[in-house]
């Protein structure tokens, strides 16, 4: 049976319905002159962001709103949300006050609670075969309020039981509910044919999903997060895939779809026709950008962490990767807690970014790149011709002779100094406006007039200890 909605969830759902129209309203998709960008509103976008880890929804305790305005305000304009098929015990992975592992009682999930108690978090368990409306009330409004901030939403759909201590929190586990579903291993889960009925309960959950939010441009659809990690089949991963555009058919709407495909780097040989985005983790160096770039899709870094808590790795992870050709980078953000949505949670022990600082400087990164027609610019590390020493790098973004993006930084995280870069460039005859960032706060440092003559110019860099960044415009 589900359960009563209280009186604050009835305004929410009243709230939702009252919502304008958005049948008019292309959702966001892969640009047509260069599908390795998106376009929404016909105006061409990177999403980069430091969003939080994921409980958005599922962990009622957590103010959305307090936290929307909050990426909205540093100038960021993504966040991903895991839809309810997974959660996470608290101290999983380390995380101190981990928003994907609510408190007890506190979870919330597509699938509505039953008479019968016995939830391992707290409550009664679930049933597969009731929606509980209370959640999809949630969910829509905070795609609604993502929408009022300029947030693009990652509905991220399943995810691998990576431990048995998340399997046991699962709804779907057979402990969890009252459908007489979920008998099986975490390992047979997500399967066509070893998991006794629970794929005709992703398929609905998924048609679900995708049918609550067809009005909203502002998400896109994501199959499963790290599926490498406990080697989910890619027959079940297409499966996926094909449900969720047969039921946008049937819909008349058609929303981008992701596929996480590795940590760090690799070279994608088959991806299914349908998939428009490919996402990797810690993508440092940025090598899977350029590995992929002939697939012609958005290739994207949405999920960071394990180098410590400080800004630069994460900062340099991002500049480099859409200096690379990227067009998303989230990096995953733990000042963002229940109570903390403001996003001042800081933790000397997280396994990944835990200051607020981050946030400014990647709304940097994100202002930069939207200062410029991207949309005509590709990978060019070649313009730079000499000058970098063994402990710096660079990424150049480049419409040749026309408009270039440089990003220089250390390759050490500990100990740099001071000093000039003497870069050299290979840059058609004409004249150009030089203009050194600032990457913490965005400030211009110093602009420079460049004459070329076809030749190789020097530009020498103001001084800088971490990174840097350059405009390079045609006059």
């Amino acid at each position: 049976m589900v359960e009563t909605l209280s009186f604050f969830m009835i305004l929410l759902a009243l709230a939702v319905l009252l919502l304008p129209s958005k049948a008019d309203a292309e959702p966001l998709r892969l640009h047509p002159d260069n599908p390795h960008y998106f376009i929404l509103d016909d105006k061409p976008v990177v999403l980069v962001t430091s969003a939080e880890h994921y409980g958005v929804v599922l962990n009622v305790d957590f103010d959305y709103v307090t936290y929307l305005n909050t990426l909205a305000k540093d100038g960021l304009n993504n966040t991903r949300m895991f839809v309810g098929a997974y959660c996470e015990p608290v101290g999983a992975f380390k995380i101190v006050q981990n928003t994907l592992a609510p408190a007890a009682g506190k979870f919330i999930c597509p699938w509505a609670r039953s008479d019968a108690p016995g939830y391992e978090n707290g409550g009664n368990k679930f049933d597969l075969m009731v929606w509980d409306t209370a959640y999809f009330a949630r969910l829509k409004d905070f795609v609604s309020q993502a929408a009022m901030c300029g947030v693009i939403v990652e509905v991220n759909l399943f995810c691998p039981f990576y431990r048995d201590e998340m399997w046991e929190l699962s709804p779907m586990n057979a402990r969890n509910n009252i459908s007489g579903l979920g008998d099986v291993s975490r390992e047979e889960v997500y399967t066509l044919d070893k998991s006794e009925g629970l794929l005709a309960v992703q398929d609905a959950m998924v048609q679900k999903v995708v049918s609550e939010l067809k009005d909203f441009d502002n998400v896109f659809y994501e199959v499963m997060n790290e599926p490498y990690a406990r080697k989910v089949p890619m027959d079940w991963q297409e499966h996926i895939i094909d449900v969720i555009v047969a039921k946008e058919r049937e819909l008349g709407v058609r929303h981008l779809i992701s596929l996480n495909i590795a940590n760090r780097e690799e070279q994608v040989e088959h991806v299914h026709p349908e998939v428009s985005i490919l996402n990797f983790h810690y993508a440092w160096p940025p090598n899977t950008v350029a590995m992929n770039y002939a697939l012609d899709r958005v290739i994207g870094d949405n999920e960071t962490g394990f180098k410590g808590t400080g800004d630069f790795y994460y900062r340099r992870e991002g500049w480099a990767f859409i200096l690379s050709g990227g067009a998303l980078y989230n990096n995953l953000d733990y000042t963002f807690a229940v109570g903390y949505e403001d996003g001042t949670f800081e933790h000397p022990d997280q396994p990944g970014s835990s200051t607020q600082d981050l946030r400014s400087q990647l709304g940097v990164l994100s202002t930069f790149i939207h200062g410029f027609d991207f949309v005509h610019m590709a990978p060019s590390n070649e313009v730079i011709v000499g000058g970098l020493s063994e402990e710096l790098n660079a990424f150049v973004l480049a419409e040749v002779g026309k408009q270039y993006a440089v990003y220089v930084c250390h390759l050490e995280t500990e100990g740099m100094d001071e000093k000039r870069v003497d870069l050299k460039l290979d840059l058609p005859i004409g004249t150009y406006t030089v203009e050194w960032v600032d990457t913490h706060i965005g400030g211009i440092e110093r602009v420079d007039s460049l004459r070329s003559d076809g030749e190789k110019v020097t530009l020498t860099s103001p001084l800088f200890a971490e990174d840097i960044a350059l405009r390079i415009m045609a006059k």
